[in-house]
């Protein structure tokens, strides 16, 4: 190793150890940074613009009811198996974009394809309350 390359790593060891001493000093390195509160951007009107994100996919799932069984059983389901599931007959369904529940429906049949027909929407403030608890 030349001296000169010596020299330039012990510099920045010392400069670390600087750095190191002056945060568990609590000198100014480990003060938190300021910063300006991010606002949304809005239009002319006032209103928020999600344009941004309008285009970016996210996965929406029916889920009818789930069920929780043995390997052994798994294993066992062939044609014509029946598996009791957690809801009852009539219930709603649940809708849920990315994993999270945001709705409730019923299953329509519509020019002979299925659908769904929202019957609740859980409000913003629901969704927060089930993920914090």
């Amino acid at each position: 190793m030349s001296e000169e390359q010596n020299d330039s790593d012990l510099a920045v060891a010392d400069e670390s150890a600087e750095a190191l001493e002056e945060q568990s000093q609590g000198g100014s390195a480990a003060e938190a940074a300021q910063f300006e509160q991010l606002q949304p951007e809005q239009d002319a009107r006032g209103d928020v613009k999600i344009d941004a994100i309008l285009d970016v996919p996210v996965t929406v799932a029916m889920e009818i009811g789930r069920a929780r069984i043995t390997i052994q059983n798994l294993l066992h389901l062939n044609q014509g198996s029946v598996v009791e599931l957690d809801r009852l007959a009539g219930e709603p369904m649940d809708v849920l974009v990315n994993g999270t529940l945001i709705a409730q429906g019923e299953v329509v049949v519509v020019n002979d394809k299925f659908g769904v027909r929202l019957t609740d929407i859980v409000s913003p403030a629901d969704r927060v309350k089930k993920l914090s608890g």
